[in-house]
């Protein structure tokens, strides 16, 4: 009897706790986002229909890709408006030549958009992940401008820099530096 009291009232603690918790998590990145000096790992907004891209795709024709749904399209403007009004100085954008992350970059109106191809989708790609993984924390590690680099990727390659899988839009801070496997906190703005 006693041992099922101690696991609920630790369930009911870890349910309580859940919520300041990610509030912390977001102070700490709006903190981060207006220091400067670090960078956002962004997941590309919401594209339905699974993970990778189907059977035949090919990265010069977004037709053949997932691509975002008028719910993700909506979410990067949102998050971009959120982001401006923040005050959040972005001084570079990069993204994932694939045409979700692209779309989302480009959504957000924060500024030009170069593709990078160490972001791209290491499911896809995966027998290149440890390259495009090492490629992508040498970015990390060499930015140092004085504003925000922003880069907008796929899931799956935030979780190899991170160990974080975030949500559709979802961006995890990280400070220059770290090869982005020290997130500072998570910002969830759609």
């Amino acid at each position: 009897m006693f041992r099922m009291r101690f696991v609920i009232i630790t369930i009911l603690l870890a349910v309580c706790a859940a919520p300041e918790i990610a509030s912390a998590d977001q102070a700490e990145a709006w903190t981060a986002l207006r220091a400067g000096r670090h960078v956002a790992l962004m997941r590309h907004a919401d594209a339905p229909g699974g993970v990778g891209d189907p059977p035949g795709f090919r990265i010069d024709d977004c037709a053949t890709q997932r691509n975002l749904s008028a719910k993700g399209r909506a979410d990067a403007a949102r998050i971009g408006a959120r982001l401006r009004s923040e005050g959040i100085a972005v001084e570079k954008i990069l993204s994932s030549p694939w045409c979700r992350c692209m779309d989302t970059a480009t959504l957000l109106e924060l500024g030009p958009v170069e593709a990078e191809p160490t972001f791209g989708n290491v499911v896809v790609l995966s027998n290149q992940t440890a390259a495009l993984t090492a490629g992508a924390r040498a970015m990390i590690d060499k930015w140092t401008g004085s504003g925000i680099l922003l880069v907008v990727t796929h899931g799956a390659n935030i979780r190899a820099l991170t160990g974080i899988l975030p949500a559709s839009g979802e961006i995890i801070v990280v400070p220059s530096g770290s090869g982005g496997s020290k997130p500072v906190g998570r910002l969830t703005l759609d």
